[in-house]
């Protein structure tokens, strides 16, 4: 029973995401008074989950490691079937607790480090929601909830990364990031596609308990699927790009997201695989060639960073592509050490970042000599092996051209076959029609955009007849009185609309919609 206890390490902190929300919505008028509630919540919300997993560790070395536990099912569909179960082995324990002890920390610096901040509370919400998926990362029983933690991290990153949106740089880095982690998903939904269709489930019990009776080929295809997306969320060759455009984030974020918890999430992944991965030694010598060179990528570009930030990245890039060696080695014990090890003094690194530069009083130290000699390395070197213009044009610009396209098919295709007009000329609130009353804007007649097709003349039909409805008897004829109940009706509820419509709430609903639809 105390195993399950777990489960509040993941939702307390996305219950406090969501409280943050409500409140935000509640009481939209921000001002400094409320940022010690913010932070009284953030810092319960990131502490529950330390004390749980300590009760549990203590447990599990004075009785033994619960395992796996199931906790009912989640979705089923013929073959497939999904529970909702978690993995309190050794390596999910000792890794739960140490990711949700530097949670904490972050949370406690980030509480001062953003004072004075106006997106204070929506740090908090996004840090939320990012605490909680990295436990449902490392916890989860299976690949599907674990995609569900890897998703919303993946969401929580692009929303840091553009946490200053208003800057167009911020938010062109976090799409880019965004998009190349995207290839990544593609690979991980291949795993769990091959998971389901040689092994027969995704759970990792049943992976582990079945990976000698499954060929050859179907553990490669399903090693190739799920090593693409480590590599890609750990920022290897040839994905690492996208983590030198995520520094655009605030300092906590930087640490907590790429300095010490999710740029381990790949390495983490590995290791879950351990049992499937020792039998496909081509995946095992393909990440340990990927990872010696994006570890020394990683070693001589942080040679000539000239901040901090960049500097500590790109070491961070590099111990992880060791991590990645040792594990195509088969020593993923050592690779596990090294994970725990290393995320612990890279958080502390970038935590306390501000404070040496600010007690540094001098550059940054210039490139090696012998680095210099090498002027066609050195070169290299400082335009990062060009790898950011090759990542563009192979992943982000393709990408953003094909999204165009399709934009472009459904304005001029899709929208006319099925008759839905483009826009309507009506007035579609009644904001919008008080506007018209003061002489804000023009009035816009009695008739909507035309429509093709038979559905589409029907709702023409249908808007223009209550368009004329609202407009010369409901608003006019009902008097000031319902016109002033219906004013104090709208009031609010386009206040609502107006704080939904915004792209921190939409993005955080549909992250809320695909967690409910999974």
């Amino acid at each position: 029973m105390v195993d399950h206890w777990a489960w509040l390490a993941i939702l307390t902190p996305w219950a406090a995401a969501l409280t943050l929300a409500v409140l935000r919505l509640m009481d939209p008028v921000w001002n400094e008074t409320r940022e010690k509630n913010v932070a009284r919540i953030s810092l319960f919300a990131s502490l529950v989950p330390v004390v749980i997993l300590l009760v549990l560790d203590v447990k599990g070395w004075a009785v033994g490691v619960g395992g796996a536990i199931d906790s009912g099912e989640w979705f089923g569909a013929g073959p497939y079937r999904v529970t909702l179960g978690l993995m309190l082995d050794g390596l999910g324990l000792s890794m739960a607790t140490l990711m949700g002890w530097i949670a904490f920390m972050t949370v406690r610096f980030s509480t001062l480090y953003m004072h004075r901040e106006a997106g204070f509370m929506r740090f908090f919400m996004i840090l939320n929601l990012f605490n909680g998926a990295m436990q449902m990362i490392i916890l989860a029983g299976n690949a599907v909830l674990v995609f569900v933690g890897w998703e919303l991290a993946g969401v929580s990153s692009f929303l840091l990364i553009g946490y200053v949106y208003t800057r167009e740089t911020a938010t062109r880095n976090a799409n880019r990031a965004l998009i190349t982690n995207r290839f990544g998903d593609a690979g991980f939904l291949f795993g769990i596609f091959s998971a389901f269709t040689w092994f027969g489930g995704a759970d990792w019990v049943h992976v582990s308990a079945t990976v000698d009776q499954v060929e050859t080929l179907g553990a490669t295809l399903m090693g190739a699927g799920f090593m693409t997306a480590a590599m890609a969320k750990s920022a290897q060759i040839p994905f690492t790009p996208w983590i030198a455009r995520a520094l655009d984030g605030p300092t906590p974020s930087s640490a907590i997201f790429y300095g010490s918890l999710m740029v381990h999430a790949g390495v983490f992944l590995t290791l879950r695989l351990e049992p499937v991965l020792r039998q496909t030694p081509t995946i095992l010598t393909i990440i340990a060639v990927l990872g010696l060179l994006t570890a020394l990528m990683g070693w001589v570009i942080a040679l000539v960073q000239s901040d901090v930030k960049s500097s500590l990245m790109f070491s961070t890039v590099s111990q992880v592509g060791l991590m990645f060696v040792w594990c195509g080695l088969g020593w993923f014990t050592l690779a596990a050490w090294h994970l725990g090890f290393h995320a612990m003094f890279r958080a502390w690194q970038f935590l306390h970042a501000p404070s040496l530069m600010h007690d540094l009083d001098r550059p940054s130290p210039p490139a090696p000599r012998w680095l210099i000699r090498w002027h066609g390395l050195h070169t290299a070197v400082l335009q990062r092996f060009w790898l950011e213009q090759i990542g563009d044009a192979m992943m982000a610009a393709p990408t953003e051209k094909l999204a165009a396209d399709m934009q472009v098919v459904e304005l001029r295709i899709i929208t006319p076959l099925t008759g839905l007009p483009a826009h309507a000329n009506a007035i579609s609130t009644l904001a919008q029609w008080q506007d018209f009353q003061s002489g804000v804007i023009p009035q816009p007649g009695f008739s909507v955009e035309r429509s093709t097709g038979v559905a589409g003349k029907l709702i023409q039909g249908l808007a223009s007849i209550l368009y004329h409805f609202e407009e010369n008897m409901v608003l006019k004829g009902g008097g000031a009185g319902l016109l002033q109940i219906l004013l104090n009706i709208g009031k609010p509820l386009t206040r609502i609309d107006f704080f939904l419509s915004e792209p921190r709430y939409l993005l955080f609903m549909i992250a809320l919609t695909f967690v409910i639809i999974l």
